[in-house]
């Protein structure tokens, strides 16, 4: 099995090339921030520690975690943000390493893990290779005022908080430019890069 990252910053089209991957490649697709999401519901792994060290407010009526509230609170208090990342990310990267050999068990060819913070979270140690999706940074502000709402100041305050291009084109094995037409172009550039991984040809 092939293991291959997916990393990219915000507005660059990840989803669409993750998309692409599992219809056309038969992949796997694991998403940490979906893992994360999971784990912090009531009975996954880190449910009761989030509750024991940020408190009962954090909750909603129903009893599970106020993820606004809880991001007000870590964003506030830099030592907050850190201990919940503590308390996450391992959780996070565990499941994943057990999910990567249960799949590897089922024989599947090709396992893709997204992660905003794939490089700082040292998956490249799992991984057989990983892609940077990049788009130039007019065409992600674009996409999020579209499809998500923000303004353009929002946007880009984002983009400022996430890994410059240069560190994502050194540390990973290759670039994707999602900048233009995915059909035409990036698709293209996924084919051939897969071919490089032996996986080919694509999947009908």
């Amino acid at each position: 099995m092939k293991i291959l990252g997916i990393t990219g910053g915000i507005g660059a089209g990840k989803s669409t090339v993750l998309a692409c991957m599992k219809e056309r490649y038969n992949a796997c697709v694991i998403q940490a921030d979906q893992v994360a999401y999971d784990l912090q519901q009531p009975g996954g792994i880190c449910y009761d520690r989030i509750t024991e060290e940020f408190g009962p407010g954090i909750l909603t009526c129903g009893g599970t975690i106020d993820r606004g509230v809880l991001a007000s609170i870590v964003f506030a208090e830099p030592e907050k943000l850190k201990l919940l990342n503590q308390i996450v990310h391992p959780a996070v990267k565990q499941w994943i390493l057990g999910e990567t050999a249960r799949q590897r068990e089922k024989g599947t060819l090709l396992t893709v893990i997204e992660a905003a913070l794939l490089l700082e979270d040292h998956y490249d140690r799992i991984c057989d290779e990983i892609w940077y999706i990049h788009a130039d940074k007019q065409v992600r502000v674009l996409r999020l005022m579209e499809s998500r709402g923000y303004s353009r100041e929002k946007a880009l305050q984002i983009m400022e908080n996430q890994l410059p291009d240069d560190q994502y084109r050194c540390r990973c094995r290759r670039t994707i430019d999602n900048s233009g037409d995915f059909s035409a172009d990036t698709q293209k550039q996924i084919d051939e890069a897969m071919a490089g991984l032996g996986i080919s040809p694509p999947v009908k």
